[in-house]
């Protein structure tokens, strides 16, 4: 029975949910162009934050201490994609587009594939990249009480995470809409890596004393990894940013660089195993505001 241009007006279920995100009847449409305010207030306020440290040392750490990865400046600048998206839906949406966006962070559901990989893969990575390492058994536990595995989990939850709020709650979607989710989160991985990149030039963070090389190749390869993470739990910003902290999980054992090699390998099966639905926008998610209650 064909349905009335009057009736699909009138009758909101039957504008498309949050894989389509172009409908004339949502009042809470985000702009493509959006990714640009985007990517300029991310970069602009951590690039801002970490150079004047890198260039005005002596200036800034006289006037708000050393800057260390604990730091609440440092805190900002981890906090810029998060403060970057808030912005710019609250801008466009208002309070109550905004209140529908962050219920996006209750979405939980997905495959027990996923989930097996996000509590066993996951654990599993560290530990074999620690077993290649030689370090497995060697190296000792970096805690000695509950209480400071607590405050390290915490600081862990509260600090990387937050960027998912931007990277995957708002730039992928708007990516996908012009891009196959292999695209699109080939190219927003470069940015995440790229955006890291002044973190790696200064000295009392942890990144300091990587090499950023492997970390560029694992950001993209993470990215590529949590893309038909995203797309499968419909838009969840809840999965990816678990995903970000069990990457950061403080109680697991260091195995860079071993750790990138396996994720770039963990990358190219996940896209095997997508191929059907990494290759095409069809399925890729792409609204950022739910239309309503009943796709959580």
């Amino acid at each position: 029975m064909k349905t009335s241009k009057t009736a699909k007006r009138n009758n909101p279920k039957v504008v498309p949910d949050m894989i389509n995100g172009t409908s004339d009847t949502d009042n809470y449409q985000i702009p493509i162009r959006s990714i640009v305010p985007f990517l300029l207030i991310t970069f602009g306020i951590a690039w801002t934050i970490l150079g004047l440290f890198i260039f005005m040392p002596e200036k800034m750490t006289g006037i708000f201490g050393e800057i260390t990865g604990s730091h609440p400046l440092f805190f900002l600048a981890v906090y810029a994609p998060a403060i970057a998206a808030f912005s710019i839906i609250l801008f466009k949406t208002g309070i109550e587009g905004f209140k529908s966006y962050l219920s996006r962070l209750l979405i939980w559901r997905s495959s027990l594939s996923w989930y097996l990989f996000l509590f066993l893969g996951i654990p599993m990575i560290f530990i074999a990249g620690s077993f290649l390492k030689g370090n497995l058994f060697t190296e000792p536990f970096p805690f000695s009480s509950i209480s400071s595995i607590l405050i390290a989990t915490l600081f862990a939850v509260i600090k990387g995470p937050v960027e998912e709020f931007g990277w995957r709650g708002l730039a992928l979607p708007l990516l996908q809409r012009k891009l196959a989710p292999i695209w699109a989160g080939l190219i927003l991985g470069i940015i995440w890596g790229i955006w890291h990149l002044p973190a790696f030039l200064m000295s009392g963070t942890q990144q300091s004393e990587w090499s950023f090389a492997p970390f560029f190749i694992g950001c993209v390869a993470i990215s590529i990894i949590v893309t038909p993470l995203f797309n499968r739990s419909n838009g969840s910003i809840l999965l990816p940013a678990f995903f970000h902290f069990m990457l950061m999980n403080p109680i697991f054992p260091d195995a860079q660089p071993y750790d990138t090699y396996i994720i770039i390998v963990i990358a190219v099966i996940v896209v095997w195993i997508n191929r059907n639905s990494m290759f095409t926008k069809a399925g890729a998610i792409t609204r950022i505001i739910p239309l309503n209650k009943e796709i959580i």
